[in-house]
């Protein structure tokens, strides 16, 4: 019999970028990356295990905005045409490389890795890969589990808090139960951010627990008897889970974890920079701008600007090695756990999904050695999901977790302090707004343009209440585009907001953002009314 349990919990999410008035667009790079180095090598790592019954339970939440994404024809196209030109660029690489030894291997890595991408998004899912995913879920390996509708920072929803809150929950279920078929069992909070009754709105849509950071447990009232390593119920009957430090920091910190050892594959050194302009103009933005590429011939070396040539098979190792003293310390840890607690442990380990395959090279192989060596090689520790573990323990402590994040600090300072405090009251005007709109036309059934321009405003809203773009502000990555987003979007919906008002909705101008802004087709203003 196991001595404790491990969830491991990935969050796959992007902000909602489509630009269709541009041929080329730099941030939607964001998607294509994110599919080729982070969802196929997770697919293919799944489909491997799947193959070979080796049995696995894994959590993964895919976000509403990554969903609608991959599920968008013009995105596919433009992935596809992507990924062809990766294809193109890594072959050309194969005969540049011919007489240089450790790169023309790489070289040749890099052109199968593509060429397998291809074959898994056009010729297995035929370029919609959440199929995918459902395989998984209804194989019963992974417990997919919903998010906020565009991943807004929910405790700063602060004016019509209650129905902007219920706004983004409903919609991230809606869309949850469309493309698979049942409610989600559990919701990641954006940004791990819990506001104390929350949970009421959880339980109205049949969600039966959350993910906090570690103090949201930790702090709450009364103390939890038994800290992160047990849920707790708030008294609405939704389950809380607080996430594990120890496992966490393991695989997170660059400094510390795993990820920064020499030998795996440096991210910072990609052929897009290092080549010489001519030759990968072809590949880089149409402006000349150079961006990565993925294709990148370096190991991590150490603090130096002397990389060495990165070495598969080492890597490999390292991750075989980092996998097995991941698993010996879970063992352990449950190990004590068990003794203290007089029952089985859980312990919780969430992470950004994109560290596996896009940040960390080789995470999805960590990953794929994990569970292999978790079903082979040890009988301490299982691997479940936080549904699993509320079945086998239905019993658990009531108490009110703590207002929390997991950003810097615990708290809202990443999404509140100067860089983007300016934008929470234009937000909260245009909640304030939308609410009385839905109010106005709540009992009525307005049709043709008028309720277009109605459900575009829901969704201008929900576009502007992104947390990526605040988050972007304040780490100053891509911060032109993120004011420009929350602008743009604010924009929009305040336009709407005064033609719905004047009974003039201007149908070239709403065709234009329902073209560019084509996020949630089924939405409903009515989500937003409050009698």
């Amino acid at each position: 019999m196991e001595k404790g349990y491990l969830a491991l919990v990935l969050h796959a999410h992007l902000p909602f970028v489509r630009h269709p008035e541009h041929e080329d667009f730099l941030e939607e790079d964001w998607l294509y990356e994110a599919i080729t180095e982070t969802y196929i090598p997770l697919i293919d790592v799944f489909e491997g295990l799947l193959k070979e019954n080796i049995g696995f339970r894994i959590t993964m939440s895919l976000t509403p905005t990554l969903l609608s994404m991959l599920m968008d024809p013009l995105l596919q196209n433009r992935y596809l045409k992507h990924l062809d030109k990766l294809i193109e660029l890594s072959s050309k690489e194969i005969e540049r490389t011919r007489w240089q030894g450790q790169f023309h291997e790489l070289a040749l890595m890099y052109h199968q890795r593509f060429s397998r991408a291809r074959y898994i998004f056009c010729d297995e899912y035929k370029m919609n890969i959440i199929n995918a995913f459902k395989k998984f879920s209804d194989a019963g390996v992974l417990e997919i589990i919903t998010c906020g509708a565009t991943h807004g920072y929910l405790p700063l929803m602060e004016v019509e808090r209650k129905v902007s809150v219920r706004a983004q929950i409903k919609v991230g279920v809606d869309i949850h139960r469309k493309l698979f078929g049942k409610t989600p069992p559990g919701i990641w909070l954006p940004e791990c951010a819990y506001n104390p009754g929350d949970d009421e709105i959880l339980k109205e849509f049949g969600i039966r627990y959350f993910l906090t950071d570690t103090h949201g447990i930790l702090f709450g009232s009364p103390r939890p008897k038994f800290g992160i390593f047990a849920p707790c119920y708030c008294k609405s009957g939704v389950a809380a889970f607080g996430r594990d430090v120890e496992s966490s920091k393991s695989v997170w910190s660059s400094q510390e974890g795993y990820p920064g050892d020499y030998n795996y594959r440096e991210f910072y050194r990609d052929i897009g920079h290092d080549l010489e302009y001519d030759y990968v103009k072809p590949y880089i933005l149409p402006d000349g701008t150079r961006v990565n590429t993925g294709i990148k011939y370096y190991k991590i070396t150490g603090e130096t600007e002397n990389k060495e040539p990165y070495v598969r098979k080492n890597a490999l190792d390292a991750a075989a090695a980092h996998a097995a003293n991941f698993m010996f310390n879970r063992e352990k840890q449950a190990e004590h756990l068990l003794g203290i607690m007089g029952r089985r442990p859980i312990i919780v380990s969430p992470y950004d999904a994109e560290l596996f395959g896009h940040w960390w090279f080789e995470g999805p192989d960590w990953l794929n050695f994990l569970i292999r060596k978790i079903y082979y090689d040890q009988k301490n520790i299982k691997l479940i999901t936080p549904l699993d573990y509320l079945k086998i323990y239905p019993r658990n402590q009531v108490l009110t977790p703590s207002y929390s994040s997991w950003g810097w600090k615990g708290y809202n300072e990443v999404w509140l302090e100067g860089s983007n405090d300016w934008i929470y009251r234009h937000l909260h005007k245009a909640a304030e707004r939308m609410v009385e709109l839905a109010d106005t036309y709540c009992e009525s059934q307005p049709n043709g343009i008028m309720r277009r321009g109605l459900n575009q405003a829901a969704r201008e809203l929900l576009l502007a209440q992104s947390s990526d773009w605040a988050f972007i502000m304040k780490t100053r990555t891509h911060s032109s585009y993120a004011y420009r987003r929350t602008k743009d979007h604010i924009y929009r919906f305040t336009r709407l907001y005064n033609e719905i008002r004047s009974g003039r909705v201007d149908s070239n101008f709403l065709s234009d953002i329902e073209g560019k802004d084509n996020i949630f087709p089924d939405i409903d203003y009515k989500i937003y009314c409050k009698k």
